[in-house]
């Protein structure tokens, strides 16, 4: 089960006391103020990952705390900074701080992005001696760490998604074209996460199967809708061997403009597939149908290499020019 969307609460370490101590020893009977700084609590960060089943921690770990700073000592011993905590979000995901709206998104996987930052340790009394108070009785309590209420979503960073209806052969092209190994079926819903692959340098995600009312939330819904907003290219793969490839087409464009109408405008090459099912009538048919389109359209077979070569071909066309 893929888990992309999570709420959880970030609580960044509190900052150490300082201490109010008085140097005594074997030597000094009765010393002057020797307390030691708090240390500082840690931060929590998060930094980008390849892996899109990251946020599953979050499932059920709904707080993440980082460790408080060591609290000072005498002798002017100052409490250890607390470590940092660093947790690991897809790439793509996007950060909402529920109480401000503030929005952060997950881009790179080698610059974490601070979270929430750590409380200050406090100051010691040694720090307070002065020529009028030569005996500082105080320290200071180290300062709170931020704590905040996050609302964590992912949306994929690839350059192509592979769209359509269930069973459209979305899985099977995604392995052709890359190094990607999804489930592949002849039943419906196979794919039952978004998979991704490369093409060269080019991520592509494989979006599990679209049905009509997906954009109110039926079948697998608004869930996988949303990872199609960030790619540049769509490919949208059609059964020819269906009763109405025409219509099927529609269905996913519909859901799209319920959905968010700006979907529609993005580049979009149609996919023919199985076109090694159907007679060579029924395929010029198809062809003069989906031209009114004004697309790139492309008709043939998984099964057949020129097809593969031919897409190949073309995605690295777009691509190096998009």
């Amino acid at each position: 089960m893929l888990v992309d969307d999570v709420t959880i609460t970030v609580k960044a370490g509190d900052g150490g006391n300082g201490a109010a101590t008085f140097r005594r020893d074997a030597m000094t009977a009765r010393g002057g103020p020797d307390g030691g700084d708090g240390g500082n609590g840690g931060n929590i960060y998060a930094v980008g990952s390849a892996n899109i089943n990251d946020l599953k921690e979050f499932r059920y770990k709904k707080v993440i705390v980082a460790d408080r700073g060591k609290d000072g000592t005498r002798h002017n011993g100052f409490g250890r900074n607390a470590l940092h905590r660093t947790i690991l979000l897809p790439l793509g995901t996007e950060i909402t701080d529920t109480a401000s709206g503030k929005r952060i998104e997950i881009n790179d996987s080698t610059k974490p992005v601070l979270l929430a930052e750590g409380g200050i340790g406090g100051r010691g009394n040694f720090v307070f001696k002065s020529p009028t108070n030569r005996t500082p009785r105080f320290a200071e309590k180290g300062t709170k760490g931020v704590e905040r209420l996050l609302h964590i979503e992912l949306r994929f960073i690839a350059d192509v998604g592979l769209i359509g209806l269930p069973n459209a052969g979305k899985s099977s092209l995604l392995r052709l074209l890359t190094n990607a190994t999804p489930e592949v079926g002849t039943y419906p819903f196979t794919t039952l996460i978004p998979n991704i692959g490369m093409f060269g340098t080019h991520p592509i995600a494989d979006i599990p199967g679209l049905i009509e009312g997906a954009s109110s939330g039926k079948g697998l819904g608004i869930k996988f809708l949303k990872h199609i907003e960030k790619t540049r290219l769509l490919i949208h793969c059609i059964d020819s061997s269906l009763v109405d490839p025409w219509s099927d087409y529609h269905t996913v464009r519909n859901e799209f403009e319920k959905f968010n109408s700006g979907l529609l405008i993005k580049p979009e090459i149609v996919f023919l597939n199985k076109t090694d099912c159907i007679d060579d009538k029924k395929v010029q048919e198809l062809e003069k149908q989906f031209s009114k389109l004004n697309k790139t359209i492309v008709s043939g077979s998984i099964f057949k290499s020129d097809t593969i070569d031919y897409l190949k071909q073309l995605l690295n066309t777009v691509l190096s020019t998009s």
